[in-house]
Order: C-alpha cells, then sequence, then structure tokens
C-alpha cells in the first residue's frame, strides 16, 4: 500500500552514484514520498535543515563526507537528531556494524536489494520513528571487538534496531548465498553432462573421419604399389601428395583430440620435478633425431606444483618445436633454464638457436592452427602451441615469447611453487 498523498513524508537520499540515487529516488517516490538527491554527506547535511526530512537514506561510500560521519553530525545536530537514518551498504566486513553502531545508524540495507524488501525496510524505520526517545541516548556499552575497545552510546531501541536489521540483512545475504550454491550445483551438473557429451562426440567424430582417410591412404598405396610401372611421374607425384594428406589428417585429428582432452582432464597436482621431465623428453627426441648434431643444456629446476603428465606434453610440445626449427643448424642448442621469479612463480625457459620468428606475429603463437612458417618449410599442424597455453593457463601460468627471424626463439612460462610443509 503506498503512502496518502495528502501529506507525503520526506525522504533525502545521499548517494553519490547518478544511475543508484535516480534507481532509489523512483521507487520511493513511486510509493507516494517527497525526494531530494545529496551527491555526497556533505551535500546531505547542508540539505538537511531546510528538507526537514522524516527519514534520510545514505550510502556508505562516498566522497568528501561518508555515511558514517554523516550519521554522526546528524546525530550531534539538535535539530534532525530525532531524523532516522538507513545506511544502505555492500556490509562485507562484520565492522561495518560495530561502525553503524558507533556513529547511531538507526538501520542497514544490503546491497544489491530487492525493491521490495527496501520498501520494506523504509515502511517499518518510519512506522517506528514516534517510538524513538532521545533521552534514552545516555545508555552506554563498551564491548571489544576485533582486539579493539568500542563504546557505544546510541538509545537501546536504536541499538535493536540497527542489530535486527544486520540479522535480517544476514538472513537475506544466506538466502541468496544458498540461491547462488544451488545454481552453481546445477551448472556443474549440466556442465559435466556437457562435457561427457562433447567427449563421446569428439571421439566418435574421431573414428568416423579416421575410417575415410584410412581407405584413402591404403588404396593410394596399393595403386603406387600395384600400378607404378604404368603410371607416369606426375601420377605418381599425385598418389603421393594424396598419401602425404592422409597422413597429416591423422595427426590433426590426434592433435585435436589432444588438445580438447587438455581442456577438460582432470587437473591432478603434485610436487613435480620439471628437470627430470626435461630429461625423459630430451631422451625420446634423441632417439627420434640420431644424426643430428643437438647440444642441450639442462639447468637445474626448482620443483613446482602441477600435473606431472599435462607438463610433460609442454616439454614435449616445447622441445620438439626447438628441435624442429633448429633443423638448419649444426650444431642445434636447445636451453632448458629458470628466469627467476615472476609473482612468486617459477618462470621457465626454453631457449634455442633455430630460424626464429618476427615479433610482430608473436600473438598468433599460441593461437589453434596458427603457424608462421610454410608447412613445406617445416611441418606441424599448428595445435602444438596452444595446446602449450592451455595447459599452463589451467595451472594457473602465463606463457609468452620472444624471438628475431634468423636468431632463434626463446618461450617462456610460469608455474606455482609447493606449499611449503606439502607432502609429495
Amino acid at each position: 500500500m503506498s503512502v496518502s498523498t495528502d501529506s507525503p513524508l520526506k525522504i533525502l537520499i545521499a548517494e553519490d552514484s547518478p544511475t543508484q540515487a535516480q534507481r532509489l529516488r523512483h521507487i520511493l517516490e513511486r510509493q507516494g514520498y517527497t525526494v531530494a538527491v545529496a551527491g555526497n554527506g556533505r551535500q546531505a547535511l547542508e540539505m538537511a535543515p531546510a528538507f526537514a526530512p522524516a527519514l534520510i537514506v545514505s550510502d556508505v561510500v562516498m566522497p568528501e563526507m561518508d555515511g558514517y560521519e554523516l550519521v554522526r553530525r546528524i546525530k550531534d545536530d539538535a535539530r534532525l537528531c530525532d531524523t532516522p537514518i538507513i545506511l544502505v551498504t555492500t556490509m562485507s566486513d562484520p565492522q561495518d556494524v560495530i561502525r553503524g553502531l558507533e556513529c547511531g545508524a538507526d538501520n542497514f540495507v544490503l546491497k544489491p536489494y530487492e525493491e521490495r524488501y527496501l520498501i520494506g525496510r523504509v515502511r517499518y524505520v518510519l512506522a517506528n520513528r514516534e517510538f524513538h526517545q532521545p533521552q534514552d541516548g545516555g545508555l552506554g556499552v563498551e564491548l571489544y571487538f576485533n582486539s579493539k575497545r568500542h563504546y557505544i552510546t546510541a538509545g537501546r531501541l536504536q541499538i535493536l534496531n540497527l542489530l535486527l536489521s544486520t540479522y535480517d540483512a544476514a538472513i537475506q545475504r544466506n538466502k541468496e548465498l544458498q540461491h547462488s550454491k544451488e545454481e552453481l550445483q546445477s551448472l556443474n551438473a549440466r556442465l559435466e553432462g556437457a562435457n561427457r557429451e562433447l567427449e563421446s562426440f569428439s571421439y566418435s567424430v574421431s573414428h568416423d573421419l579416421r575410417a575415410p582417410l584410412r581407405s584413402i591412404n591404403g588404396y593410394s598405396q596399393m595403386l603406387a604399389r600395384d600400378s607404378a610401372s604404368t603410371l607416369s611421374p606426375e601420377a605418381r607425384r599425385y598418389l603421393g601428395i594424396i598419401t602425404d594428406a592422409s597422413v597429416q589428417m591423422d595427426q590433426l585429428i590426434d592433435d585435436l583430440l589432444e588438445f580438447s582432452r587438455m581442456g577438460r582432464a582432470e587437473l591432478r597436482e603434485s610436487i613435480v620435478d620439471p628437470e627430470a621431465l626435461a630429461r625423459e623428453v630430451v631422451q625420446t627426441l634423441d632417439r627420434a633425431n640420431e644424426g643430428r648434431t643437438i647440444v642441450w643444456q639442462i639447468a637445474p629446476l626448482p620443483p613446482v606444483l602441477g600435473d606431472a603428465s599435462m607438463l610433460r606434453q609442454v616439454f614435449a610440445n616445447l622441445l620438439g618445436n626447438a628441435v624442429k626449427y633448429t633443423r638448419p643448424r649444426d650444431p642445434a642448442r636447445i636451453e632448458i633454464s629458470s628466469a627467476g621469479e615472476e609473482d612468486g612463480r617459477v618462470v621457465v625457459s626454453v631457449r634455442d638457436n633455430g630460424v626464429g620468428f618476427d615479433m610482430q606475429y608473436a600473438d598468433r603463437l599460441f593461437g589453434v592452427f596458427q603457424r608462421l612458417h610454410r608447412a613445406d618449410e617445416f611441418e606441424g599442424t599448428g595445435i602444438g602451441l596452444a595446446s602449450v597455453r592451455r595447459i599452463v593457463e589451467r595451472h594457473g601460468g602465463r606463457v609468452w615469447a620472444e624471438g628475431r627471424p634468423g636468431e632463434g626463439a626463446t618461450f617462456h612460462f610460469t608455474l606455482g611453487r609447493p606449499v611449503a610443509g606439502e607432502a609429495e
């Protein structure tokens, strides 16, 4: 029920946000109140004597004079001390309640508020104005909170109303948190279902794509073997292109599946020795590149917190790239080291003396299917570095690169340190 328009009550709003002030004004004017708006506490203090509001609704955080100081000034003014004041606050700190009691606020409204809740609070405070007894202000209560002494001199009813409004706000916040928790649980369940469907879809698609690829590759090889004497050199070249393309497509499917899996796989964190992972990968790459001269330099690396399997993939992709792009060099030089820390996280670097890249294209390096060199120069699907970024970001770190054409490249990534005393 709206307030009678025969004798509308006046409400003064102190709010530095024009958007919030206009919203609050609109809500109150629709209920039949006469509303004035001040842009901060100082303006509200200046307007209050002439406007003579029945209620003041004030934000807490404002320039020049905040809500707490406004309440103190109003309560110290003999002309205004009976005017009830509602503080609108996020109440993110328990100390807010103590500060409200100390300054003499009458009520709290928690941000963000529902219109219905705000109107109910305003009506309650206005309805109880007549029970406000200034002579009761002599009551003194001494209390200690967070190891600090506080002396509260507000009236009994004022203290009771403020504490009840705080309790009501806490219940309201708890309801909101419970609702958010239920929504989050529902979203998580839907996300898990979507992930299962995506995984099933991915493997189904990979199977359906591989079947025709196997046919293309198999029949191309049979044709090349059985009809080699009757095919022209140009036809044999065409068959070779078909075979190579089918092999590349098969590798692309594998890489895409791995990239997708890295985004969905559960992160199994433990204390990891990155130096040991790097050496494992180096041994594998050395066996696969017999005949090449590759000089490896592996500096001591500090332990990190992460998923060992995923981090092994990071080293496999980065070191594999380094081997590939140093192919024109003899000897190839690849260095793995720790470049200190960034924001408390270990920085690991992989440096090579390969063909390098132009830094103006550095932002493209970690995108899916992004390549800075032609396929006939260096093989690849353009997914390896995208996987590196996905894994590192899932570990809360970042990855970046530096390079110059013809002068090699350096890839850096950050990983968290183990928590002190954490068991391996």
